[in-house]
C-alpha cells in the first residue's frame, strides 16, 4: 500500500500524520515506545488519514519511525477482519545546525506537481514551511489531501514540516474537516514551534472578508478567533523564558498567510494591529514569511514602519500558464538568504537579509 507520513511540528511536539491509500488501523513505533492512532481507546480504521502525536524530543534523538498498519478488509461489529500486519520505516533528520535551509510553498491552489517540482530546483533542505491554499477550495474530499501529496514529494516523511492554515481553506462543504488532515494546536490553527535553532510562532487570520460577505452565507464566523489569538500571543510573551527568550533560540519567526502587518482592508485592522504591536515590541522577529498576493515580493521596515524585520511573501502563481514560484530561506548565525525559484527550474532575485 502506498503511505505519505508527514512530521509536522506543533509546539514541543510531532504530529505524525500518514495518507494512505486504502483504510486501515495504524500505529507508530518509535524506539520501545509504541503510539496508536485511537480515540479514547477506539483505534481508527475508517479513514485515509491517520496521526499519532509524540514528544519531539523522543524523535529527534531516535532519528527514526516506524509506521505499522493493517489494511482494513471489513470493520464488523464482531471479528472485524484486516489484512496482515506491514510496516515501513523511515528516518528523521531533527533540525540542529543553526546554518540550514527551508522551503516555503504557499497559494499553490491546485499546483501540486509544480509546486513541489519548485522545491526540489531549490535542493535539500531541512525544514518545509507549507503556508495555505494549497487547494484552491474544499468542495471535493479529495482536495484535503494536497497537503500531503505537494509535501511528500519534498520530504519523504524525513524532516519537520510547518503548516499554516489560508483563506481559501475556509472554502467548501469539506472545509470543517481540515483539522483531520492538518496539525492543530488544541484545533486551532495558531500556535508557537521550536526546532532546534528556531522559534515560530504561526498566526492565522482565516478569511480575507468580513464574516458578513454574501460569499459566505453565515458558513464563516472568523472575528472571536482572531481576536483569540491576542490573547494567545499575550499569553505567549508571558511564557517568553519557555518560548522565544528560551537559551539556544537563535531565529525568530513569524508564519502568517495573510501579511496581518500590511493588510489594506480596514475591517479587523484594530485586531492585526494589535497582533502587529505586540509581535513587534515583545518577540522581534528577524523574519516573516507571508502569502495570499499571489505576487511574490519583499518589504523591508525601511519601506513601512509597520515592520521591523524583512517580510517576505514567499510565492507567486499564475493560472493561465501553470506557473508557479516558492522560496528558499537559507538560515546563518549573520544572515538570512533569500532565493526565488520557478518551475522553469530557475533561481533568481537572491537577497541578504542581515540579522
Amino acid at each position: 500500500m502506498i503511505i505519505k507520513p508527514c512530521v509536522f511540528a506543533v509546539e514541543d511536539t510531532y504530529q505524525i500524520m500518514v495518507l494512505f491509500e486504502k483504510s486501515a488501523l495504524m500505529w507508530v513505533k518509535i524506539g520501545d515506545q509504541v503510539f496508536y492512532d485511537e480515540v479514547a481507546g477506539v483505534m481508527r480504521s475508517e479513514t485515509d488519514v491517520h496521526k499519532v502525536v509524540v514528544p519531539m524530543k523522543l524523535l529527534d534523538e531516535a532519528k527514526s519511525y516506524t509506521v505499522c498498519y493493517k489494511e482494513t478488509v471489513e470493520r464488523k461489529t464482531y471479528n472485524p477482519i484486516f489484512k496482515d500486519e506491514e510496516s515501513e520505516t523511515f528516518e528523521f533528520r531533527p533540525l540542529t545546525n543553526e546554518h540550514f535551509k527551508a522551503y516555503h510553498i504557499c497559494d499553490a491552489h491546485y499546483l501540486v506537481d509544480v509546486a513541489s517540482n519548485t522545491a526540489k530546483v531549490y535542493g535539500d533542505i531541512d525544514v518545509l514551511i507549507i503556508n495555505g491554499d494549497t487547494p484552491d477550495h474544499f468542495a471535493e474530499k479529495e482536495n484535503l489531501k494536497n497537503i500531503y501529496n505537494i509535501a511528500f514529494p519534498i520530504t519523504n516523511g524525513n524532516i519537520p514540516v510547518i503548516y499554516s492554515r489560508g483563506n481559501h481553506n475556509l472554502r467548501g462543504r469539506y472545509a470543517e474537516f481540515l483539522s483531520d488532515y492538518a496539525p492543530t494546536s488544541k484545533g486551532k490553527y495558531y500556535y508557537t514551534f521550536r526546532l532546534g535553532p528556531v522559534w515560530g510562532i504561526v498566526l492565522d487570520c482565516a478569511e480575507d472578508k468580513e464574516d458578513e460577505c454574501y460569499e459566505y452565507a453565515g458558513t464563516c464566523y472568523c472575528q472571536n478567533y482572531r481576536l483569540e489569538q491576542i490573547d494567545f500571543i499575550k499569553n505567549v510573551i508571558a511564557d517568553k523564558e519557555n518560548e522565544y527568550a528560551v537559551d539556544g533560540v537563535k531565529y525568530r519567526v513569524v508564519i502568517c498567510h495573510i501579511p496581518y502587518a500590511l493588510v489594506p482592508w480596514d475591517f479587523e485592522k484594530e485586531i492585526y494591529d494589535e497582533w502587529n504591536k505586540l509581535i513587534n515590541e515583545n518577540v522581534k522577529p528577524q523574519i516573516i514569511m507571508s502569502a495570499h498576493t499571489h505576487e511574490k515580493g519583499i518589504v523591508l521596515p525601511e519601506d513601512d514602519g509597520r515592520l521591523v524585520c524583512p517580510l517576505v511573501i514567499g510565492g507567486e502563481i499564475n493560472y493561465n500558464n501553470n506557473y508557479f514560484v516558492g522560496a528558499g530561506f537559507e538560515f546563518e548565525p549573520d544572515k538570512i538568504t533569500l532565493t526565488f525559484t520557478d518551475r522553469y527550474n530557475q533561481k533568481f532575485d537572491i537577497t541578504e537579509f542581515k540579522i
